[in-house]
């Protein structure tokens, strides 16, 4: 190089998502650009309050229910993202099995919910999905470019987890009527909250349109 001469500049490519991954759990699952992530649902319902939002939470299993089933139809990627409440020695299978086995709601709501041998999990520490979790990666295994998100609370993790979504790229949409908070009126809100600050959809699950159209691999 020359006295004085600059070096040349180096080209930067931005890396548009879906970025690439290398293969790994998921290289035989069939990709999807929507991804359903439930958020909560799985628990004993044994924290503070938990009563009222077990409560509502009970009253929206059905409908998440359906969005899943319809989801598993369609192709599409079922996450569960759930709390480990800051029990760091036992994992979601345990946690599945503890709700299971608990009294009162915890037990009905795992089995109109509960995980089949095609869904994912993450273990998340704080309210949203993202926070210190490996869920972007998984997102990005699955070629994933839209979230719906469904669970609770709606202005606390799901709020986050959208929010976050949003940071991140992706297309967030909240059905109004799978999310619950500890009473209704926050959970109006939430959506209120959702939809004029952050500009995320929330229709009701039935509007969806969840057309089976799994992308290939490049």
């Amino acid at each position: 190089m020359r006295p004085n001469e600059r070096p040349a500049a180096m080209p930067i490519t931005p890396s548009p998502r879906p970025r690439p991954q290398r293969e790994g759990l998921t290289e035989h699952d069939r990709t999807h650009d929507t991804a359903l992530v439930i958020l909560d649902m799985i628990s004993c319902w044994s924290f503070p309050d938990a009563d009222a939002l077990a409560r509502a939470a009970r009253d929206m299993t059905p409908v998440i229910a359906r969005l899943k089933r319809r989801c598993v139809a369609a192709g599409i990627p079922v996450i569960y993202a759930n709390d480990n409440s800051g029990q760091w020695r036992s994992d979601f299978k345990f946690l599945v099995r503890s709700s299971l086995e608990s009294a009162g709601p915890g037990a009905d709501i795992t089995r109109q919910l509960e995980p089949g041998p095609d869904d994912f999990f993450v273990l998340k520490p704080k309210h949203s999905a993202f926070f210190a979790t490996p869920l972007e990666i998984l997102l990005d295994h699955l070629r994933t470019k839209r979230l719906l998100i469904a669970g609770v609370a709606a202005d606390q993790c799901v709020l986050s987890t959208a929010a976050d979504a949003r940071m991140r790229d992706f297309e967030a949409v909240v059905p109004a009527d799978c999310i619950a908070a500890l009473n209704p009126l926050r959970s109006r809100r939430a959506v209120d909250q959702l939809h004029d600050a952050l500009e995320i959809r929330t229709p009701p699950a039935s509007a969806l349109r969840l057309a089976r159209a799994p992308r290939a691999r490049a």
